[in-house]
């Protein structure tokens, strides 16, 4: 008899564990679910808006994680190593042309190799950064016959806005497609592959 109680009180708790196991998977499904949605909604509600596209909503989740970016480098990697060929002016800007690069679909390299050739920015910023804030060589109005920028951070995110507008999501994304564009000289291209290995290298 001791032992049918026995058999019958270890079914009982075995049927317990059993329930509890189910309602555990299922309330795990609940919030896993959950954050899906709600993650599938804010990338929604940015596509909506139109402020974002769905790759910059992206990078902005990896920027914010400590992992691997670019070129097997974190972002602070990234933005250490740009900074060795950033001096004068620019100097300390790694950061935010790196992150702001990589949120616009525009390659980091490229884009400080570009700040490079048109800046002099390697030895001594031009006073077009130091006077105009602006870093590309953008032609507009308020400094000569070219753009000028309040800050030289706006005038960082306003190249990289122009390389992405009127270059990269036009299918041009090398130095070899963008130099016709972007330069008279035909020289132009090769000293930006330069400085993307001169970059690199450091």
């Amino acid at each position: 008899m001791k032992k049918k109680n026995i058999f019958l009180v270890s079914f009982a708790i075995m049927d317990i564990m059993i329930i509890v196991l189910v309602l555990f998977i299922k309330n795990t499904t609940v919030v896993v679910e959950t954050d899906t949605k709600q993650s599938n909604v804010a990338a929604a509600n940015i596509l909506i808006n139109g402020s974002e596209s769905l790759d910059q909503y992206k990078n902005k989740e990896i920027l914010n994680n400590p992992e691997i970016v670019y070129d097997n480098m974190t972002i602070e990697q990234l933005s250490a190593k740009l900074d060795k060929s950033l001096t004068s002016a620019m100097s300390g800007k790694g950061s935010l042309i790196a992150e702001y690069s990589l949120q616009n679909g525009v390659d980091p390299y490229m884009a400080t190799a570009i700040i490079l050739q048109e800046t002099g920015c390697a030895f001594n910023c031009s006073a077009m950064v130091t006077t105009c804030n602006n870093v590309g060589g953008q032609k507009g109005s308020g400094c000569g016959a070219y753009a000028a920028f309040p800050t030289l951070d706006e005038g960082i995110r306003g190249f990289i806005n122009n390389l992405r507008d009127n270059f990269i999501s036009k299918g041009l994304t090398t130095p070899e497609t963008i130099g016709p564009r972007y330069a008279e000289s035909g020289a132009w291209t090769e000293r930006i592959n330069y400085y993307i290995n001169y970059i690199k290298a450091r």
